[in-house]
């Protein structure tokens, strides 16, 4: 089992707070293990079984449990009324109205309580509503680069990375190599994610189009998206959409946490711009599987890494505009700014090269300047701004 250091950091830090733990991300990457992990920590404290409540609505054992009223009454039904119970509710969305039975436990008892979902749409419904100001998000994703190597200690970095790339980081497929094994657990979340947490919660009749849309986005990471250009191409393949359609299928996917939306900020005008922006894949595995392993585009690859790496350090990740040219990434973070340009290599020729660092000379700030690529060499500078080669930078804290 592979211990996610970080995020056992954060859940630690709000430990007895009196606020809810919200914990959120795609299936299977790792939410119900970090919670059985934290509660070893807990049992590790001192803290006695019959004070964890532990439950897990996917399991058979609590299909009865659809409705606050009935997922009240059990956690009611456990708690001996002294001391404070640590309340663990695992895939919560899965209860009606499971926010009143939050909110109604954090009040009537000495609770600590933290709970899964595997959709934003928890937190868009009354959960925020009802408990405002009173939770904390902690957002979880598939394992990263150091996670994953974790596993590989010993073998050469950079190759491991490379399959890192392929097969993505979801924990039960961190130690195969099996690509039978890797493409039926991945065929299995994918399948899961779509059926289960797009098409059946939100009544999609289009299964052919939405699955469309997904997978020409999806091949498309590190490009420019807009609802309009999308509904063409779908009516092109002789799909009718319309852009209203396109725009709620995607926020479909970001609420599912399959795909994430990066925002296009004029740096010069300091305003976020209201046409274009990019979108990332939660893991490359995924997509991989979902594309059928064709050609991968390394650059946009590693873009995409880079990107999910700098959200899961904290930053708040943009796309930058300055003058005709583009920034790959604004990272913000308490008040510090850092951007990033990301290129497979720079190494082949002078014009790829002033290509990356252009955009940079364009900004006025100074501002952290950093050119991450997978080229080996001595050069760590190039007139203030820093080169890393990725695979040491995807290795750090």
């Amino acid at each position: 089992m592979i211990e996610r250091t970080e995020y056992l950091k954060r859940l630690m830090s709000f430990k007895d707070k009196n606020i809810i733990k919200v914990i959120t991300g795609i299936r299977r990457c790792g939410k119900s293990t970090l919670l059985m992990q934290y509660t070893e920590s807990l049992r590790a404290q001192g803290i006695d079984d019959s004070k964890i409540v532990f439950i897990n609505l996917e399991s058979a054992r609590y299909d009865s449990i659809r409705d606050y009223k009935a997922l009240y009454q059990l956690i009611e039904s456990r708690i001996d009324g002294k001391g404070k119970h640590y309340i663990f509710l695992d895939e919560v969305q899965n209860v009606d109205k499971f926010e009143k039975a939050v909110e109604s436990l954090s009040i009537d008892y000495d609770t600590d309580i933290y709970i899964t979902g595997s959709n934003a749409y928890m937190l868009s419904s009354e959960l925020a509503t009802l408990l405002s100001g009173r939770y904390v998000e902690i957002f979880v994703q598939p394992l990263s680069f150091k996670e994953y190597y974790s596993v590989w200690q010993g073998h050469d970095k950079e190759k491991i990375f490379y399959q890192y790339m392929k097969y993505g980081g979801f924990p039960f497929i961190a130690a195969e190599t099996d690509e039978m094994i890797i493409n039926n657990y991945l065929d299995g979340i994918y399948n899961t994610v779509v059926l289960k947490d797009i098409i059946k919660r939100n009544d999609v009749k289009d299964i052919t189009g939405l699955e469309n849309i997904l997978k020409t986005v999806m091949s498309s990471i590190g490009g420019l998206i807009s609802a309009n250009s999308l509904a063409r191409e779908l009516k092109s393949s002789g799909r009718s959409s319309s852009n209203e359609t396109v725009e709620r299928y995607l926020a479909m996917f970001c609420n599912a946490f399959i795909l994430s939306n990066a925002l296009r900020y004029n740096i010069r005008g300091k305003a976020y711009m209201k046409t274009l922006s990019k979108y990332y894949v939660c893991d490359l595995g995924l997509r991989n599987n979902v594309l059928g392993y064709r050609q991968i585009d390394v650059t946009h690859a590693l873009e995409n890494l880079v990107y999910l790496e700098l959200v899961r350090r904290g930053y708040k990740v943009d796309i930058g505009k300055v003058n005709e040219t583009e920034i790959d990434f604004i990272a913000r973070k308490q008040g510090e700014i850092e951007y990033y340009q990301v290129s497979f290599t720079v190494n082949n020729s002078p014009d790829t090269l002033n290509r990356e660092i252009r955009p940079f000379d364009a900004i006025e700030d100074h501002y952290k300047k950093i050119l991450i690529t997978m080229d080996k060499d001595f050069v760590s500078d190039i007139n203030g701004i820093r080169k890393l080669y990725a695979v040491d930078w995807f290795m750090e804290s």
